[in-house]
């Protein structure tokens, strides 16, 4: 997995949540607080979606072979919906579930100052990951505003660990709240409310997550960006005039498969036609260089047939 992947903020979330997912569980052990049980395993979760980020770029590094001759960028795209299905299920149903038996069968919390300092603890651990999570997705986010960064990038684990980490960090507040509440009315259904609210906000990630992988998955084009140097770089005003028409495809998060049906002359030789396809690859790979695979097809310039 290149830079670009995130891998030292995956690391440190890894690393984060694996310390946060102890410590809750020591503290619902001894409090019997249902928001520190739902966030233990929310953290577990989290921690088993970060390792199945880094066995996806792992994966993804495998050489091309026959049976696969684009390679394996895209298992980074599978891995990272199925952090999405894991947030869901493992995440959300379940806090759900324990937050509905909560409020059905209440119960006061037990020794206050242990899911309260473990939640204080995990919200300045947790606070230090999504850090490192932001400072590395400013490096290629650009003028990109969050959304539009979060919806258009190709690597998926920077989006994945971002929203994970503002998730897990809305989640302790929420949890903090429950806890709150619940010692301060002596009524353990604001625990049971806060364990629900955490439940919601896993599932409305996971789904988020699931819309975004699953566009990848389906296969997304080059940003507009992109697409216009590689248009720039392919017309040379000699032999070749103009686009005909342009297809592009991400094949995994750093390379860029490239079709496209360029304008000659007619009465250029075979020769002329080879060297200006081969001088305009090299173009396209300078400007854009995830532009990795390349077909160009030439052909004379028709308007009815330019579709």
């Amino acid at each position: 997995m290149s830079a670009s992947g995130g891998t030292k903020a995956i690391v440190a979330a890894l690393a984060a949540n694996l310390a946060i997912a102890v410590a809750k569980f020591v503290a619902f052990l001894f409090s019997g607080s249902s928001s520190m049980l739902a966030e233990s395993v929310h953290s577990l979760a989290d921690s088993g979606n970060q390792g199945l980020l880094l066995l996806g770029g792992k994966k993804a590094q495998r050489e091309a072979t026959p049976q696969h001759p684009f390679g394996y960028g895209r298992e980074r795209y599978i891995y990272a919906f199925l952090v999405s299905i894991v947030l869901f299920t493992v995440g959300g149903m379940f806090a759900i579930y324990e937050g509905i038996e909560k409020i059905n069968h209440p119960h006061p919390i037990e020794a206050w100052y242990w899911p309260v300092g473990v939640l204080v603890f995990a919200i300045i651990a947790e606070s230090f990951s999504f850090r490192t999570a932001i400072k590395e997705s400013n490096e290629i986010r650009g003028k990109q505003t969050w959304t539009q960064f979060i919806r258009r990038a190709k690597a998926p684990e920077l989006p994945v660990v971002l929203l994970e980490d503002l998730g897990a960090l809305v989640g302790l507040v929420l949890a903090l709240g429950g806890v709150g509440l619940a010692l301060a009315t002596g009524n353990g259904v604001w625990d049971g409310i806060g364990t629900l609210c955490i439940g919601v906000l896993l599932i409305a990630i996971a789904i988020v997550l699931a819309a975004e992988t699953k566009s990848l998955l389906l296969g997304e084009a080059a940003g507009v960006e992109e697409v216009e140097k590689i248009k720039a770089a392919v017309v040379d005003g000699d032999v070749v005039t103009r686009v005909i028409h342009m297809r592009t495809l991400h094949l995994g998060p750093e390379e860029l498969l490239v079709a496209a049906k360029i304008a000659v002359e007619g009465n250029d030789t075979a020769t002329q036609v080879a060297d200006a396809i081969n001088a305009a690859e090299a173009r396209i790979r300078e400007a854009v260089p995830i532009a990795r695979v390349i077909y160009l097809e030439p052909d004379i310039y028709r308007p009815e047939a330019a579709k």
